[in-house]
């Protein structure tokens, strides 16, 4: 049976991380007492929170000893979930994935990319996929955005996957102990450069379908994520290229004329 760590990145999750970790909490101890899966850690990494998440993770762990957590300063998904990463190849779990906070991706989902990685380096969830099951209507803006930031994506890193973006992915510690160390930790692009390195790596990734549903009390900017995630991917694409000496000289302007200065200034 396979050891697995679920690590979750959390910002300022007051509102919604409680649920979340009694359901995958609840859900995985029944797996585990059915012997379909061995030891398994829910692992919280709080990054740079200033609400009562940590308080709430507590008492989490305190009704299950099968959750834990890891608390920093320093913020974004990005950086969040290499962290968990690192922690998981440490303690030597056979799977190690992430899902988001808000439980957009339920347990049984994330259960499927355990199962499908049994054969594989890892598999990660495809709302694109026909089978899946979109419990929350999406705007034609939100759906033309999505579409038309996959190809940008597929275009430009030659990854053959129709969602880069959903926040529930899984993989084998062997394949990650070799591209963990390589990863940036941009919010933005984070997803991005997991598979690039993980094609670079020949690494064989099932992409499957999955039930997803938007959730309240969404932190995203529905007017600068798109703005965000275009340049994040942007940036990304010339630190793979010959044109990282652009990055380079971005990095040292004054902070108020960087675009990410810039991009936060819009109304």
């Amino acid at each position: 049976m396979k050891t697995v760590c679920i690590v979750i990145p959390a910002y300022n999750e007051e509102k919604r991380i409680e649920k979340t970790l009694e359901h995958y909490g609840e859900f995985f101890n029944s797996l585990k007492e059915e012997e379909k899966i061995g030891n398994f850690k829910i692992l919280v990494v709080l990054n740079a929170c200033k609400d009562r998440t940590l308080e709430i993770v507590k008492s989490s762990e305190n009704k299950n000893k099968n959750i834990t957590h890891l608390e920093f300063e320093q913020g974004g998904k990005g950086f969040a979930v290499i962290q968990g990463f690192k922690w998981g190849i440490k303690q030597r779990f056979d799977l190690i994935g992430f899902v988001d906070a808000d439980e957009a991706t339920p347990p049984e989902c994330f259960y499927d990319l355990i199962i499908n990685s049994k054969s594989s380096d890892g598999a990660i969830a495809d709302r694109r996929n026909r089978k899946s099951i979109i419990r929350s209507k999406e705007t034609l803006f939100r759906r033309f955005i999505g579409r038309a930031g996959n190809f940008v994506i597929r275009s430009l890193f030659i990854i053959n996957f129709r969602d880069t973006q959903c926040g529930a992915k899984i993989f084998r510690r062997e394949i990650l102990e070799k591209i963990v160390p390589k990863l940036g930790s941009s919010e933005w692009s984070f997803d991005i450069d997991l598979l690039f390195y993980l094609r670079r790596e020949r690494a064989k990734i099932k992409s499957i379908p999955t039930i997803w549903e938007d959730k309240k009390n969404s932190k995203l900017n529905i007017k600068k994520t798109p703005i965000k995630t275009f340049f994040s991917v942007m940036r990304l694409r010339m630190v793979h290229s010959p044109f990282k000496f652009i990055v380079r000289a971005h990095s040292k302007l004054p902070e108020r004329w960087k675009i990410s200065s810039i991009v936060e200034r819009i109304n």
